[in-house]
């Protein structure tokens, strides 16, 4: 077992393959948050900036900020009733919450590795009312889309932490398929 003070080792091309890798599952459940909001941009610009990090842009104070703005929409859509385009839009803040990656050997963060993904597959999910074949065929396609440099990364962390409901399994879920 790792000690919680233990270090992993990350170079930003790493953290770079991550951010792509979150990019590239968040973008599918886009469409979900903006059919139901099309007039909020933030899961988007969230995404946009996670990509551009993932391109070789630097970690900045406006990444940071397109994240907790694609939370607060993700808030605002949960509150209006819209689940399904509510965890769109936290896969969207997962994307960009993957560029900060902390080297911190704990379970929690393989939550910046994996939200995105599981996130999105529980919008899928939502989104054709609670189908959970759904959000497993998703989470098949995010096992595929991980590149060798996204699963060496992970093998570096501890498994998932329990809990957190229906996206904590599906990250469990995808955890596993990847190591």
């Amino acid at each position: 077992m790792l000690d919680h003070a233990a270090k992993v080792e990350l170079s930003r091309v790493e953290i770079r393959e991550i951010a792509r890798y979150a990019v590239a599952c968040a973008l599918p459940a886009l469409a979900i948050f903006e059919r139901e909001r099309p007039d909020d941009t933030r899961p988007r610009a969230a995404i946009d900036a996670a990509q551009s990090f993932a391109n070789g842009g630097e970690r900045t104070k406006a990444l940071r900020d397109s994240a907790w703005a694609a939370q607060r929409a993700a808030q605002e859509a949960r509150d209006a009733g819209q689940v399904a385009a509510s965890d769109a839009a936290r896969a969207a803040l997962a994307a960009a919450g993957a560029a900060f990656l902390h080297p911190l050997a704990k379970a929690t963060q393989v939550k910046h590795i994996l939200g995105s993904p599981a996130h999105a597959a529980r919008a899928f999910e939502l989104s054709t009312g609670d189908d959970p074949t759904v959000g497993a065929e998703h989470i098949v396609q995010s096992r595929i889309r991980a590149h060798p440099v996204v699963r060496d990364v992970l093998r570096r962390y501890p498994p998932a932490p329990p809990g957190g409901g229906r996206v904590g399994e599906l990250i469990r879920q995808l955890d596993a398929l990847l190591r």
